[in-house]
C-alpha cells in the first residue's frame, strides 16, 4: 500500500477548498477519473478527485482533492485525507 502522501497546500478557489498534495507542474496529464467519485461522495458531497499522470510513466496518483468551500479549509484538509486513504487501501 502506498504512504499517505503530505498536503503541499489548502487554498480556497471559486466554489473548492483545494487540498493540493502534489504541483499540478509535475504532471504530463491530469484527470478527474470516474472510478475516484464513489470513494470522494462517501466522505464529502461534492467531493472531486484529480490524478496526475508524469510524463514517462504508467502511474496516476492524487494530485488534489477538491472539497465544497463552505466545509472550510481545517474540515476539507480532514475530508481530503480521509479520501486518499480510501483511494489507497
Amino acid at each position: 500500500m502506498a504512504s499517505m502522501p503530505d498536503v503541499n497546500e489548502v487554498e480556497t478557489e471559486d466554489d473548492y477548498v483545494h487540498v493540493r498534495f502534489n504541483d499540478p507542474d509535475q504532471y504530463d496529464e491530469i484527470r478527474t477519473p470516474d472510478w475516484a467519485e464513489e470513494p470522494a461522495q462517501s466522505v464529502s458531497e461534492g467531493a472531486e478527485v484529480r490524478t496526475g499522470q508524469q510524463e514517462g510513466s504508467d502511474d496516476w496518483e492524487v494530485q488534489s482533492v477538491l472539497i465544497d468551500k463552505h466545509v472550510g479549509e481545517d474540515k476539507a484538509e480532514e475530508q481530503a485525507k480521509e479520501i486518499v486513504d480510501k483511494i489507497q487501501s
